[in-house]
């Protein structure tokens, strides 16, 4: 829906939590599409996804700020962390990338089509190969390489860039740099990584090669929050492929790429939607 507002809501579990946010709605004149919830038993804790359209069959507008004022002592009565999206804000997306374009490639072409429902002011990269891509697509690239020496000055860099252009999410399509826990910390649970494994196996650099020694009979990507710790974050997507002992390096390198284009799509998308709650190191992912 290109007109429509999605509610997000975590909190602990008790009676009247789906009367309370429905019948707030149903006073304001929502026409609700989709609503979905979830209940952690051993958290005790109640999840819920719900959203409407802006606007009725007669085109009567609805009033998303005199909603938003009104369900402020609802979400404080029943201990509510609540997000109210509007479709019409389209968040702004940054790709980090280094010398593997595939994702890049594949989250540019998506945008392109439609699929993902962002704009996408700039990618950065430590790299330069990406800059022919990224002027194709008419998207400002910014080639700062990175250095142990020139980390700090560099990430600043970074920030700049992002800060100017009003960055909500960074996307990390194999980009092959550790992030400062100083980074992270702005942006939290604001930066998605791709991995090119099934976490958690295999974590940190080579885990193709890792997995070829290994002698796995699968293999796989996952897409997650980054946090400070490498590669521990919430995952929000995972898929795997099966392969034999017939397969060397480099075809579990080529099988994982189009694993690795997959998981991190449905996470961007997932994320754009406002389909995603994390609670402590998991995620629900609302249909």
């Amino acid at each position: 829906m290109k007109d429509s507002a999605v509610l997000l809501i975590t909190c602990p579990d008790q009676k009247g939590l789906v009367a309370a946010v429905s019948g707030e709605l149903y006073r304001f004149g929502a026409n609700i599409i989709h609503a979905d919830q979830h209940r952690d038993h051993d958290e005790g804790l109640f999840f819920m996804r719900v959203e409407w359209t802006l606007s009725d069959e007669d085109g009567q507008p609805f009033d998303i700020q005199a909603f938003s004022n009104a369900f402020t002592p609802i979400a404080q009565n029943f201990r509510m962390d609540s997000q109210l999206h509007v479709s019409a804000v389209k968040p702004r997306v940054a790709i980090f990338v280094s010398q593997h374009l595939h994702c890049l490639a594949d989250l540019l072409h998506r945008h392109q089509m439609g699929e993902l429902d962002c704009e996408i002011p700039l990618i950065i990269s430590n790299h330069t190969d990406g800059e022919p891509l990224a002027r194709f697509y008419g998207i400002q690239f910014h080639h700062i390489a990175l250095t142990a020496a020139t980390r700090p000055e560099n990430e600043a860099k970074q920030i700049v860039l992002l800060e100017a252009a009003g960055v909500e999410l960074v996307v990390l399509a194999r980009y092959m740099q550790i992030l400062s826990p100083e980074f992270v910390r702005r942006y939290p649970y604001r930066v998605i990584n791709v991995h090119h494994s099934f976490l958690p196996a295999f974590i940190g650099a080579r885990p193709y090669h890792a997995a070829y020694k290994r002698g796995v009979k699968l293999i796989g990507a996952t897409s997650h929050y980054v946090t400070e710790e490498l590669d521990d974050g919430p995952i929000i997507e995972q898929d795997v492929a099966r392969i034999s002992h017939r397969d060397q390096v480099d075809d579990l390198i080529a099988k994982g790429r189009d694993l690795e284009r997959m998981v991190l799509s449905r996470a961007v998308a997932w994320h754009l939607d406002r389909r995603i709650l994390r609670y402590g190191n998991k995620t629900v992912i609302f249909d």
